[in-house]
């Protein structure tokens, strides 16, 4: 029987133990009855060949070769009627050490996905309350003057100093420039460059409120040296107020390795766990965004079964997958990605 031909049923192992324990017991009994015939046998063949002589001896033997038949006829019956119950019951104990395996790895999955999803909205409401500032409205303000530029430069990199997670902030026209930066001196590719084309441009300058904001998926920036980062924009609006006039955009870029890789090398594995599993952040489509192993990021992906839903566990080939759709936190809903952990077989 294969584990995966087992119901997990609690019940099933109480049945096969209590049938287990009743032909052991039957078992046990007949071998209690059977040693007690044997020594009586013996006392009698003791007897007779203290009576007998010579002629007694064959007795004792033949008397010894019954009582040997008989408790081998007991032996190989317990051995052929618990011998499946056995197979059934370490059967059935793999299948359930699977499934709660599985279920483990994929508690550990979803607390990893939430911890980013936690993150990633404290990254909206940083962007919706730094597009009110006063010095980047006035950056845009009126057309906008280098004073202007350079005081709201300032103003960001104050913010950048205090907000360790991001590389930097910008500060777009309503035509899609940079016109200021937070660290320009460390980024000066940034200072100029348009990012009309950008979906997260675009879609920021679309929104509806001061409320909204968009998010493009996880995407290496040249002009930033490469770096894998996570933008977050909404419209900077005319008097910093909700419902103003889109003057421009602020973007503002979440710094991805280093916190998505602290959160995969944080999942709560035991060191003998942990040499044997592989955690991941996947997107919506599967591409690996964060890896304990550094294997794969932006690069490859991984493939979770067509119909995975929201939570779940499987096993092929000597490792178990557990993983976890995103649940979104408050009012950021995430963007269908996964957490995911792998996890070979114990020695």
């Amino acid at each position: 029987m294969s584990d995966s031909e087992v119901t997990l049923r609690p019940e099933r192992i109480l049945d096969l133990s209590e049938r287990l324990s009743a032909v052991a017991g039957t078992k046990i009994g007949e071998i209690s009855s059977i040693n007690r015939e044997a020594k009586m046998l013996a006392i009698n063949a003791l007897i007779v060949a203290a009576r007998a002589g010579e002629a007694g001896k064959s007795f004792a033997i033949v008397a010894e070769e019954v009582i040997s038949t008989e408790i081998d006829d007991v032996a190989e019956a317990l051995e052929s009627e618990v011998r499946a119950d056995l197979n059934e019951l370490s059967a059935v104990g793999r299948a359930i050490l699977g499934h709660l395996r599985g279920q483990r790895l994929a508690d550990l999955a979803l607390n990893a996905i939430e911890i980013i999803d936690r993150n990633l909205y404290e990254r909206t409401c940083d962007v919706r309350w730094w597009a009110t500032d006063s010095a980047v409205v006035d950056c845009l303000a009126g057309g906008g003057s280098p004073a202007a530029a350079k005081y709201a430069s300032s103003r960001l990199k104050v913010i950048l100093d205090a907000y360790t997670v991001y590389l930097d902030l910008w500060i777009c026209d309503a035509q899609g420039k940079v016109v200021a930066t937070g660290r320009p001196d460390r980024y000066p590719r940034c200072l100029n460059l348009s990012v009309a084309e950008e979906a997260w441009f675009r879609d920021a300058m679309k929104t509806a409120s001061g409320d909204d904001f968009a998010v493009a998926d996880i995407a290496r920036v040249p002009a930033l040296d490469n770096a894998p980062v996570a933008t977050y924009a909404t419209a900077i609006r005319e008097g910093g107020r909700a419902n103003g006039k889109a003057l421009g955009v602020l973007g503002i870029h979440f710094d991805w390795r280093p916190q998505a890789q602290a959160v995969v090398d944080g999942v709560r594995l035991t060191d003998e766990e942990r040499a044997r599993s592989r955690v991941m952040l996947l997107d919506h489509e599967g591409l690996i965004l964060a890896a304990s192993d550094h294997q794969g990021e932006l690069s490859e992906a991984f493939s979770l079964p067509p119909k995975a839903g929201a939570m779940g566990s499987y096993a092929a080939n000597g490792v178990t997958v557990g993983y976890a759709l995103t649940p979104g936190y408050e009012t950021y809903q995430g963007l269908g990605w996964y957490g995911c952990i792998t996890q070979r077989e114990g020695a």
